[in-house]
C-alpha cells in the first residue's frame, strides 16, 4: 500500500526533431538529445530510482539506454508507451509543409468525435484506450521509484486521462493538449497512492510537469 513515484521522461531531441520533421517510429537522437539525456540522467540519480520502462520506439530507447547507464538499474520496454501513430501521409515531411498543417490541425486543433480518424492513424479512443492499460499496467508495479521514457502526444493524454478517466473526450484533449506542451527531455512527476484507488482520479496525483532537468 506504499506510493509509488513515476518519473515519465520525454525523449531528448531527435535528428528529425532538429529538422521540424514529422516523424514515425524510426528516427534517434541528435547530439544535443544524447547530452539532453545525460543531463536527465545526472539529475535523476539524486533518487533511488529501481527501474526504467520505455517505449519501443528507437529515440525513447536510446534515451532509456543513457539514463540507465548513470542510474545502474535495468530497463523494460512496452509498446503501451510509444507515441502515437501519425497518419502515413504527414511522415517524413516538413512541419512546415501547409498540407501537413492542414492535416495536423484538423487532428488536433480542431473539435471532432472522439472516434476521428483522418486516415490510418491512431483516434482519439485508440490512445484513450491505451493509455488506461499504460496506468493499469503501472499501478500494478511493485517499485517505489520508476523512470517511463515516452512520447510529446502520448505523455499527455496519459495525464489526460490519469485526471479525468472516463470523463475525458476529445473536445476536452484539443484544449489540454493546446496549452501544455511537453518538451524533449522534459520530467513530469506523478505518484500513485493505491489506499486511494477509489478517488476520482483512481489514487493517482502529478506532482509536476515538464520540469527541466539541472546539473548540480
Amino acid at each position: 500500500m506504499r506510493p509509488r513515484r513515476f518519473y515519465f521522461v520525454r525523449h531528448g531531441e531527435t535528428l528529425l526533431n532538429a529538422q521540424r520533421i514529422r516523424q514515425g517510429e524510426e528516427g534517434l537522437l541528435s547530439p544535443k538529445g544524447r547530452a539532453q539525456a545525460e543531463k536527465v540522467g545526472l539529475y535523476l540519480k539524486r533518487f533511488p530510482i529501481e527501474r526504467i520502462i520505455t517505449s519501443t520506439y528507437p529515440r525513447a530507447g536510446e534515451t532509456a539506454a543513457i539514463l540507465a547507464t548513470e542510474l545502474k538499474v535495468p530497463v523494460l520496454a512496452s509498446k503501451l508507451f510509444a507515441e502515437r501513430k501519425n497518419p502515413s501521409e504527414i511522415i517524413g515531411k516538413s512541419t512546415r509543409d501547409p498540407e501537413v498543417i492542414r492535416i495536423v490541425d484538423q487532428m488536433d486543433l480542431a473539435y471532432h468525435a472522439d472516434d476521428y480518424r483522418f486516415s490510418d492513424e491512431e483516434s482519439f479512443l485508440d490512445i484513450k484506450m491505451r493509455a488506461k492499460k499504460a496506468l493499469a499496467l503501472l499501478s500494478r508495479q511493485g517499485a517505489r521509484n520508476t523512470v517511463i521514457v515516452t512520447h510529446h502526444h502520448f505523455l499527455k493524454m496519459l495525464l489526460a486521462y490519469m485526471l479525468y478517466r472516463e470523463n475525458i473526450h476529445a473536445g476536452d484533449f484539443v484544449k489540454l493538449s493546446f496549452f501544455n506542451i511537453s518538451d524533449n527531455a522534459g520530467i513530469t512527476v506523478c505518484e500513485y497512492h493505491p489506499w486511494l484507488t477509489f478517488s476520482k482520479t483512481r489514487g493517482w496525483k502529478v506532482i509536476s510537469f515538464n520540469e527541466k532537468a539541472v546539473e548540480e
